[in-house]
């Protein structure tokens, strides 16, 4: 008799190129985006996760994108005043700040660093969310966030696949040009977007579907590839177990499962192997004792404090600074701390 199985697994895309330490990684989109680009950078790779914060849309994604090609610099006057916070439109809430000038240093500031970094990342991951578009009625400009502004000043409307297709070929030309070599992964977002109604919901990531296989297509394999992140929640994941209480978001088990798939097919071995022992350093860092002053936690700290500098010396693209300094000054503290005991 054959093996019982009570999941039914997605067969995950053979990627003939994989991230890992070595690599840079842009991460932009959806909160699912910040739910991966947070575990690589947990894990220490190199990342750089939504310099405009959380963006839902393929436009505003595009839109995000072609300020960094631009290295646009904002100014007091692009942004807007509600409730005692200036905000962008371009940006996540994040971004907003009650002083014009200090919203604008912030956005300013991350799009200087964001730009520098497309020019020479490895990998470009793109997850859209959902295919409905805000446009603000007094300008008609596209909204990236409406910062809870009143939905009677905005026109709501749905991308088609086509326009999806077009502002992303003429986009990809434009950063290939800068930086040839980057690679670009497509995701769908899991998370519904529940007050669109289920059916809209469906149809919107329908829209989203058919223009990422058509980019594809069109952009080419060598270049371009999709993550069925999406495909894996629907399927993998059919229970509401995987779901947070509101049931639209994931669970930490549910993120922790796509991860694991995310790692299977993107990250290549030797970064997986290393990131295993980065991991091991990083829960050390958060071991608190219940003595500070006991021989055992001297012999802990001084074991990880050697196994952080000899991870560093074998790979000297690891950033584990901050590893380093913490186990320096427990070290310090710890001998500070007898010595006083002694006197």
């Amino acid at each position: 008799m054959g093996e019982t199985k009570f999941q039914t697994e997605v067969a995950l895309p053979g990627f003939s190129w994989k991230t890992g330490y070595k690599k840079k990684n842009l991460l932009m989109g959806s909160c699912f985006t910040e739910n991966i680009g947070e575990k690589l950078e947990a894990l220490k790779y190199s990342v750089d996760i939504n310099p405009f914060g959380i963006l839902y849309n393929p436009m505003s994604v595009a839109s995000g994108l072609h300020l960094l090609l631009e290295e646009r610099t904002f100014e007091a006057g692009d942004l807007v005043q509600h409730n005692g916070l200036w905000h962008s439109f371009n940006h996540h809430g994040r971004f907003s700040h009650a002083e014009a000038n200090l919203a604008v240093d912030g956005i300013n500031n991350r799009i200087a660093a964001s730009s520098a970094y497309l020019k020479e990342c490895n990998f470009l991951f793109i997850t859209f969310g959902t295919a409905w578009i805000y446009r603000y009625k007094k300008n008609g400009a596209l909204v990236s966030n409406c910062h809870k502004i009143p939905a009677r000043e905005f026109l709501r409307e749905r991308l088609s696949v086509q326009q999806i297709v077009d502002e992303y070929i003429g986009l990809f030309g434009k950063i290939w040009q800068q930086n040839p070599d980057v690679k670009v992964v497509f995701t769908v977002s899991p998370i519904r977007h529940w007050k669109d109604g289920a059916i809209e919901n469906q149809r919107s990531k329908a829209i989203l579907l058919l223009a990422v296989d058509q980019l594809i297509q069109h952009l080419g394999s060598e270049r371009c590839a999709y993550f069925p992140s999406y495909e894996i929640v629907m399927d993998e994941l059919r229970d509401y177990r995987f779901y947070a209480e509101d049931m639209l978001h994931l669970s930490g088990a549910a993120v922790k499962h796509i991860w694991e798939r995310f790692e299977q097919a993107l990250i290549d071995p030797e970064s997986t192997e290393t990131a295993r022992e980065v991991l091991k350093i990083c829960n050390a860092v958060k071991h608190r004792p219940i003595n500070k002053n006991s021989p055992e936690y001297s012999k802990f700290l001084l074991s990880f404090q050697k196994k952080t500098e000899d991870l560093g010396k074998r790979h000297p693209y690891l950033n584990l600074k901050l590893e380093k300094e913490y186990f320096n000054v427990q070290i310090e503290d710890f001998r500070r701390s007898n010595l006083r005991n002694m006197t």
